[in-house]
């Protein structure tokens, strides 16, 4: 589903979907020319789920961590490691490798090794997830 609304986005608008881009434009208002629409994807991102949400079964989650610190130093590293890669993995995974861009397959390799890192160091070694 995110690969077909990433093609419908860049068909109609002519610009490639990539969620921290998109809300990022409109927190450092460089994208306050398109607000709308981009105030538009951001409720979709946010209704959708909840409006299908009767229709498909949700998946029990057995993984979350009640370590509010943990939770808000990740979001923290998601934010800043969106600006710093100029994407998130929506935009860099879904849409740059659909494009053939090199830039989004080599931040898509990055991402997948950050990860797993991150879960060896912070589940085995710190304990905190």
């Amino acid at each position: 589903m995110i690969g077909s609304a990433g093609a419908f986005y860049l068909l109609v608008n002519g610009r490639v979907m990539g969620a921290s881009g998109i809300i990022g434009g409109l927190v450092d208002r460089s994208g306050w020319s398109t607000w709308l629409e981009r105030a538009a994807f951001i409720a979709g991102l946010a209704l959708i789920p909840a409006l299908i949400r009767p229709i498909y079964t949700v998946p029990v989650l057995t993984y979350v961590t009640d370590n509010l610190p943990a939770i808000i130093v990740a979001g923290l590293l998601v934010g800043i490691g969106t600006r710093v890669a100029n994407g998130c993995t929506s935009g860099h995974g879904v849409c740059g490798i659909s494009r053939f861009s090199l830039r989004g397959m080599s931040a898509t390799i990055f991402y997948l090794l950050s990860g797993g890192i991150a879960v060896v160091v912070f589940r085995h070694f710190l304990t905190v997830i």
